[in-house]
């Protein structure tokens, strides 16, 4: 059975908290179809508009899950695209007033809704300061859609649950796309195609992560850590934590994890590393060899060679998907670890207190 069969998954029927997250968590395979079935057309032909215009260096602007997002198209653009990029801090314009020469620079908005003050300001102000603007968004009819000169959409579908899922997969396919049509060696879909079926095989595994969260649920404190293009993921996996368990979770750069804050790791909170296959996970494991070394109850998801060696894990299905695309499928089984633990802690992940579905910042 797969994740979208109510029978499989309880969560999917109405008798239960999380229902709506866990219905959402379920469509992210079509999602993924969709993208790359409609969606990559127009994110190649807006990409090479873009590229037309040459820009020097690119600035991410984003809140919350899409700041992560940012995060991991910060990656793409620099390694990928060879361009120097940055994450803008918005209260530089909207509380300072500060006025850029954005001449030459690509400023790229990410946002579930596209509704925030603070984004749609910042964009606005970017685009009269001379940047060339896009805003990728799951509203087409945003105020942010409208304040930009470009727009993607990430076609995810309306998103209920507070806690983003889809969303975010979406957006970090749609990132991927862009990037490489920006590249202009093809628009990516192709070395993307083999990613809905596998998101689906991942999701299907819900048991392996309900037993994880049978063994953390009464955790105190969680620390997530990845290099590369796994870093996004761990504070992706940190912020779903905390929103819908509200378990602490503190994320951290392997290498950052390693100037100071391993002094707190023990034997009792579980470290969660995402390890992946490539260039990313071999960075990371001088860090595995100090948190074995330091007794940790060490959770690995990644490759099944480095699972063995850990106190539990969960093995992805890495084998040919390229590095750079493995986030969309690193989170999945974090995006579950986050919905069990919240349901075995006899909390409801739908509606974390004191949140709200779309956060106006300013």
């Amino acid at each position: 059975m797969t994740a979208t069969n109510p029978a499989a998954d309880p969560g999917a029927r109405g008798d239960r908290p999380g229902r709506i997250m866990s219905g959402e968590m379920a469509e992210q395979p079509a999602v993924l179809r969709r993208i790359l079935d409609e969606g990559a057309p127009r994110i190649r032909e807006t990409a090479e508009r873009i590229a037309a215009r040459n820009p020097r260096f690119v600035l991410l602007t984003a809140r919350g899950t899409s700041d992560n997002a940012a995060l991991y198209a910060k990656y793409l653009l620099e390694i990928r695209l060879g361009r120097p990029c940055g994450l803008t801090s918005m209260s530089t314009t909207t509380a300072y007033q500060a006025r850029q020469d954005l001449t030459d620079c690509l400023v790229i908005a990410v946002s579930q809704s596209g509704g925030s003050p603070d984004l749609v300001a910042s964009t606005r102000a970017a685009r009269e300061a001379g940047a060339v603007t896009l805003a990728v968004t799951n509203n087409p009819g945003s105020p942010l859609a409208e304040a930009a000169e470009f727009h993607i959409d990430v076609l995810a579908g309306p998103e209920k649950a507070l806690p983003a899922t889809k969303t975010y997969t979406a957006e970090l396919l749609s990132l991927y796309l862009l990037v490489e049509g920006l590249r202009g060696g093809g628009d990516g879909a192709g070395e993307a195609k083999a990613l809905p079926d596998l998101a689906e095989s991942v999701l299907a595994r819900r048991e392996e992560v309900r037993q994880l969260a049978a063994r953390y649920r009464f955790a105190e404190r969680m620390v997530i850590t990845s290099r590369g293009y796994g870093y996004p993921t761990a504070k992706e996996a940190a912020l779903k934590l905390m929103e819908t368990s509200y378990i602490p979770a503190l994320s951290y750069s392997g290498a950052d994890l390693l100037h100071g804050p391993l002094a707190m790791v023990d034997n009792v909170s579980p470290v969660i590393a995402i390890v992946p296959d490539g260039r990313g996970g071999q960075a990371l494991q001088p860090v595995l060899d100090r948190l074995r070394d330091r007794g940790a109850d060490l959770v690995v998801v990644g490759p099944e060679r480095q699972v063995a060696d850990a106190s539990a894990g969960f093995v992805l299905p890495t084998q040919g998907v390229p590095e750079e695309l493995q986030p969309v499928l690193e989170i999945l089984p974090l995006q579950l670890l986050a919905y069990e633990v919240t349901i075995a802690r006899g909390q409801d992940p739908d509606a974390p207190r004191a949140l709200a579905k779309v956060t106006e910042t300013r």
